[in-house]
């Protein structure tokens, strides 16, 4: 079962632009299935076949010249051997969208990519389902809390699968493949618990001292297993805004996941009915905006352009756009009840930034679309709205 993604018309243009193509993004985001879609003539290998990646590995050059129309290299990243004489092949054509790279693992590939390809690959991120892809598919659930707890990677959606045994699944799978190639960790108890530490500090500011302190190891370990997550687009670290408007700021990023499903299963929550009462549904709830916004910008091949707002005493806004350097600023509630002091931050917020404010959005938990004075309300499920404007 195929579910149309909204980047594919990207991924199509940008593939007539450049010689190559590379789509990353975290495994089981959906990445081979969509460039088997749209690139139907091309020929597939997957590195992650122990015979092609040694044939590639062995004899770059012979592995490349059986290639005669276009090829989709999968899991590249397991194949760093081939990045340069790729770009000899490359070179000698003019021919667009000739290879399609994929790779889940952005700092290997990247640099990889930087090293041998730079200017001849066009990039696309792939990430897990969006509440839109969902939606057009009649698979989104009805209900919040179920929304998060499923999150979007698509073995949940497309095949039913539980979304507690599949994020155990995928965890295990993630911590014995994945990681111990990035790096050597010794202790994989101690990872884990590094792992669901990151889940319980979902949407607060990343304090690496605190996190050394609560596992008993330095701060260089835990910005280096930060970093090997964000490397497997696990976690995603929002920066402040650097607009002070004469204001003291904070100056260390917010912590999140790509996907809230994966978070909650880390935070130890199984049911629907437990997050409805949990002290961490309105911080998963703000992932899930977030991570909305990002699929937005990368389905359309844009950078990130979010960041959040804090000053010295506590004051904030969840969510910052920088459009072209108009800002957009929008606050993030998982009640189901508009609260009058909701729009408090907002309006602070207006005041300091002036003309360069667009006019704040909120979003919410419960069902009623409003437009008042200091904000436009969006419905959580109707963030489609939001999304169009950033």
């Amino acid at each position: 079962m195929y579910l149309e993604r909204n980047s594919q018309d990207t991924l199509r243009l940008v593939s007539g632009e450049f010689r190559a193509v590379a789509v990353i993004g975290p495994r089981q985001s959906g990445k081979t299935t969509l460039v088997k879609e749209v690139f139907t003539n091309h020929d597939y290998h997957s590195f992650e076949n122990p015979d092609t990646r040694e044939f590639a590995t062995r004899d770059p050059r012979g592995f490349l010249k059986r290639i005669r129309s276009g090829a989709i290299l999968d899991e590249i990243q397991l194949c760093p051997e081939l990045f340069s004489y790729l770009q000899e092949v490359i070179d000698e054509s003019d021919r667009m969208g000739r290879f399609v790279l994929t790779g889940s693992q952005h700092f290997g590939l990247m640099e990889r990519i930087s090293q041998s390809l730079a200017g001849r690959v066009g990039m696309l991120t792939l990430l897990p389902f969006s509440s839109q892809e969902l939606e057009a598919a009649s698979l989104r659930p009805e209900a919040l809390e179920n929304v998060l707890l499923a999150g979007g990677y698509p073995p949940i959606h497309v095949t039913g699968a539980s979304p507690e045994r599949w994020y155990n699944s995928y965890v295990s799978t993630y911590l014995e493949r994945d990681m111990r190639q990035v790096v050597d960790v010794k202790d994989v108890s101690t990872f884990q618990r590094f792992m669901k530490l990151c889940a319980a500090s979902c949407g607060q500011l990343v304090n690496m001292a605190r996190m050394g302190a609560d596992l008993g190891v330095d701060q260089k370990t835990i910005k280096s297993w930060l970093s090997i997550l964000e490397m497997g687009f696990i976690v995603y670290r929002l920066r402040p805004h650097h607009e002070n408007f004469r204001k003291r700021l904070v100056k260390s990023p917010k912590l999140y996941f790509y996907d809230s499903g994966l978070a909650a299963r880390l935070a130890g929550i199984e049911t629907s009915e437990q997050l409805t009462t949990h002290p961490m549904r309105g911080a998963l709830f703000e992932n899930w905006v977030l991570s909305e916004l990002l699929k937005s910008r990368y389905d359309r091949a844009k950078d990130d352009n979010l960041y959040f707002w804090r000053n010295h005493t506590g004051h904030e806004v969840d969510v910052i756009a920088d459009i072209a350097g108009r800002l957009l600023p929008i606050e993030v509630k998982s009640g189901m009840t508009i609260g009058s002091d909701w729009f408090d931050g907002l309006s602070r917020w207006r005041k300091l930034a002036g003309d360069r404010s667009l006019k704040p959005h909120l979003v919410y938990g419960g069902a009623e679309r409003q437009s008042r004075a200091v904000a436009e309300v969006v419905p959580w499920a109707q963030i489609r709205e939001l999304l169009e404007l950033i």
